[in-house]
């Protein structure tokens, strides 16, 4: 049998195979699909029928497994919640209906919320009250105006009290589902901007402070990959230190181990370490060339980096070797912010990876995030960041 032959059966075979593949997997993610829509209309059907009066006097609740969101609607027209609870549950969301403003506001304090949903205009208390109250009480909830009457004026009114949006009833099903959808959307992006740290370029090295939950480069400093930072002088000599990034996240440093003046060493060799009770972590030279002097006052430890990480928290001066060939491999300005937020996902992954409860926030990404670790997840993060 020739090789012709062989692949006129074989590629058609192949072809078969692999449309086959995605058809099976088609069919089972309709059928999965179809299931989950069986098991939110079933769930909606039963919760109708519970009584929450006890907790609020108008309160409906249909909770779904695993919901794409939390959201509370108060409308005082009951056919506005009963599209909102139809429409949405059916989409995924766990949803609870009030018909006062009031009641929204004793809920929000006692139950999590992605989303508030109000009505505009309301006999009690009016969908800008309810916003403005709800903003006021959870800024962490994200808060849609419903109104029949969407002029500019009341959408700027809106915004104004930190509404995100507004929709416009009557809506479609399709209307409905894609402006919450897209409002997931922006919730999730906001979200992920407030829990990443800034990075910021500095006017100078000697502008050590930055605030805990933000990191910086000073100008015309550049940053390894293993992130030293280095300071050139004019006779080709470097100051070399722990960047804001290494800085930051071991936390506390209980000791600089220097290295010996004299000492000659190839970039990418170890150059110095730190210590954290029984922890070591080396950190490996930017540039080539000879240690012709080490700073003294942070080999004495008890706190002698004073949280600072440039100016003067250097921890030795190398006489650069082969500047010409390995400056291009550091970074600077723009691209040493670029590296550090790479690295800062990077971190925010291999935390996730690990299950590790350090991320609560920005600050307590940056502030001694790998001193939480214990010895093993310690051993790893300091390879993975500082051992290149």
């Amino acid at each position: 049998m020739t090789l012709t032959t062989v692949l006129i059966i074989l590629i058609p075979a192949v072809i078969l195979f692999v449309f086959l593949n995605l058809l099976s997997r088609e069919l089972f993610r309709k059928f999965h699909e179809m299931k989950r829509q069986a098991e939110r209309e079933e769930v909606l059907a039963e919760s109708l029928q519970l009584d929450f009066t006890r907790e609020s006097k108008t309160l409906k609740r249909v909770e779904v497994p695993e919901p794409v969101a939390r959201i509370l609607c108060v409308d005082d027209e009951e056919v506005i919640l009963d599209s909102f609870r139809k429409i949405l549950v059916l989409d995924g969301y766990s949803v609870d209906t009030v018909e006062t403003g009031q009641e929204a506001l004793g809920l929000i304090q006692t139950h999590d919320y992605d989303f508030v949903f109000t009505d505009l205009k309301m006999p009690a208390m009016s969908g800008t009250e309810v916003a403005k109250s709800v903003k006021h009480l959870r800024p962490d909830i994200d808060v849609v105006i419903i109104t029949g009457f969407a002029t500019v004026e009341s959408a700027v009114e809106c915004m104004k009290y930190g509404a995100m949006d507004y929709v416009e009833k009557p809506f479609t099903e399709d209307e409905l589902r894609m402006f919450v959808k897209h409002a997931l959307i922006r919730r999730h992006d906001r979200i992920e901007k407030q829990l990443k740290p800034r990075v910021h370029v500095l006017g100078t090295a000697a502008s050590d402070q930055s605030a805990g939950g933000e990191f910086s480069v000073p100008g015309g400093v550049l940053v390894s990959q293993g992130h030293c930072w280095v300071s050139l002088a004019q006779d080709g000599s470097a100051k070399i230190g722990l960047d804001d990034f290494a800085r930051k996240l071991i936390g506390r440093i209980d000791t600089i181990e220097l290295p010996e003046v004299g000492t000659r060493v190839k970039a990418g060799e170890q150059l110095f370490g730190i210590r954290q009770g029984d922890r070591h972590a080396h950190f490996r030279a930017p540039l080539s060339g000879k240690v012709i002097k080490v700073n003294g006052d942070l080999g004495k430890g008890n706190g002698a980096l004073e949280n600072l990480s440039y100016g003067r928290s250097w921890v030795c001066v190398i006489e650069g070797e082969a500047l010409d060939e390995e400056l291009p491999g550091l970074k600077i300005g723009k691209s040493a912010v670029a590296l550090f937020q790479q690295d800062i996902d990077r971190f925010r992954a291999f935390l996730q990876q690990g299950n590790d409860a350090v991320v609560a926030d920005p600050a307590s990404l940056c502030i001694g995030a790998i001193e939480k670790l214990d010895n093993a997840r310690w051993d790893s993060a300091v390879k993975e960041f500082f051992g290149r």
